[in-house]
């Protein structure tokens, strides 16, 4: 007890954490006092050994991790509960996704998805000026930040190009917030090349958005659709994801004798335990926590049936690495035909045994396989299926050696590009490499340009100015500049290598 009241103590009276961010610290101290789920003695061991990792979700899981709302419906019929009626003009609307988005839970306790932004202010645009949407586009960007100041909240827009996704593109250049975190839905079918263009102009400008390959992740999903959510995840619309736990493959790559070991005895044996963990955690969600009593599925924002589980890996690189060690080949991960085979391999292996297992309360029944990201803590270990930071090839061959995976993940899967600032010149050259990726099968482009006070990270976004306050004052405005800070000292991420956009002409390339 003396030691809770210390901790207890601690956030209380430390200088660098407003009112509301100690609030949030000491509710996650409250909730895990309690005993989490309860799991069997081989899983709670895999998660001491840190080859499983909970995400820091929670020993309490009572309420999903991620929740992709239907906001068309309280945009269409308000809401009993919230004593909301349907807004008639563009100020109401985005007045009435203020407050709803208040009652959106996460795991960050802040929504992280704020909708389909164009399509559900779109209807109330019919008698705005462009001047009148501009202005309310940015005055509700700039509420976004400052009152919902976490990087993991997302927007998205597209796939067709429209006047408010113009607008929010235009006001996400000016403002370089790090909330919302943004995609572009693209389809080449729909879209168009005039709407990718102003997108790549923003990528120069501020690093965002992310390019979502849409015709790919639509067919993931079904009619009612999907959401790009937190750093790139991609989850069924009007539900969301119950949980995402991750598998450290190098952590089990370390307890094989070779290949042929990890591939048919060790890597089948600790993706059990994480099914096991899945369930426990579903479990509790679904059967105890009484969630899914909650007005957002008495009103139709969000239905009990649409939320999966997310089966996350990472230390892709470090695992084949290794797996290459043992059996004597110097050939490294991103750079030798074999040892990417290997990788591949290791992702279909991942892939088949996903879709062959059951998962109690996960929607069609089945978890998704997702490239997860990394945290900040994560130290020599690669996110996903990355490239190691610092390492990377030309982009063009970056997206070559991994281009093979991203059919195998379809909760997300996302490399972060570094290009040279030299791109300024010629964003020509980035946009033949977005559009040559795409039509090659790359899931999500994403690309970080030098020289940009705004950066991703793993997929959440920060700026280097805040991150150096940060360092020197102690404390932070935005929930995620700790993060960012804690991830530059000990994973690398500030490493990563610009590179020249040299090849975007290769022959074959997005063909």
């Amino acid at each position: 007890m003396n030691d809770v009241q210390s901790r207890l103590r601690e956030i209380v009276n430390d200088p660098g954490l407003s009112p509301a961010q100690k609030a949030r610290f000491l509710s996650l101290e409250a909730e895990n006092l309690l005993p989490g789920p309860e799991v069997d003695a081989e899983v709670a061991a895999a998660l001491a050994d840190g080859i499983l990792c909970d995400l820091a979700e929670g020993h309490a899981p009572y309420k999903p991790r991620y929740v992709l709302p239907d906001y068309s419906v309280v945009l269409r019929r308000g809401s009993a509960n919230l004593e909301l009626d349907p807004p008639q003009t563009l100020d109401e609307a985005i007045n009435c996704l203020m407050i709803a988005y208040h009652h959106v839970p996460s795991v960050t306790g802040m929504p992280v998805f704020i909708g389909h932004l164009d399509r559900l202010l779109l209807p109330f645009c019919d008698d705005v000026s462009d001047e009148a949407l501009y202005r309310a586009i940015r005055l509700f960007w700039r509420y976004i930040d400052r009152v919902l100041p976490d990087a993991f909240l997302h927007a998205n827009i597209g796939p067709e190009d429209n006047r408010v996704a113009r607008t929010i593109l235009r006001v996400d250049a000016e403002l370089k917030q790090i909330a919302p975190n943004l995609t572009l839905l693209y389809d080449p079918r729909v879209s168009g090349m005039e709407i990718l263009e102003i997108a790549i102009g923003n990528i120069v400008e501020c690093s965002k958005p992310h390019v979502a390959n849409h015709p790919l992740h639509a067919a993931a999903f079904d009619e009612r659709g999907y959401g790009i959510v937190s750093c790139y995840n991609a989850l069924p619309a009007v539900g969301g994801s119950a949980t995402l736990v991750r598998l450290n493959l190098h952590e089990a790559a370390r307890r094989s004798r070779g290949r042929t070991d990890f591939l048919e005895t060790v890597l089948p044996h600790y993706m059990d335990l994480q099914f096991r963990l899945i369930d426990a955690r579903m479990a509790y969600l679904f059967e105890q926590s009484n969630f899914f009593e909650s007005f957002l599925v008495h009103e139709g924002w969000i239905d009990a049936d649409r939320f999966t589980a997310m089966f996350g890996i990472f230390g892709m690189a470090e695992a084949v690495n290794h797996l290459q060690d043992l059996e004597g080949q110097a050939g490294r991960y991103g750079f030798d035909g074999s040892a990417n085979e290997l990788g591949y391999l290791i992702s279909a292996t991942l892939a088949g045994r996903v879709e062959a297992t059951p998962v109690r309360h996960a929607w069609r029944g089945r978890a998704l396989l997702h490239s997860q990201a990394g945290i900040s803590t994560d130290v020599n270990v690669t996110p996903g299926v990355r490239i190691p930071y610092g390492t990377e090839p030309d982009p063009v061959s970056h997206i070559r050696a991994l281009l093979p995976h991203h059919r195998f993940y379809p909760s997300g899967i996302s490399e972060i590009l570094t290009i040279d600032e030299t791109v300024r010149n010629n964003p020509q050259a980035l946009l033949t490499l977005c559009k040559g990726a795409l039509d090659s099968g790359l899931r999500e482009f994403t690309a970080n340009v030098a020289g940009n006070d705004l950066v991703r990270v793993t997929g959440y976004m920060i700026r280097l100015s805040d991150v150096e306050r940060y360092r020197r004052a102690g404390g932070a405005r935005t929930n995620t500049t700790a993060l960012g800070a804690e991830a530059a000292e000990k994973t690398g991420i500030l490493n990563r290598k610009p590179r020249v956009i040299g090849h975007e002409y290769a022959q074959g390339y997005g063909q």
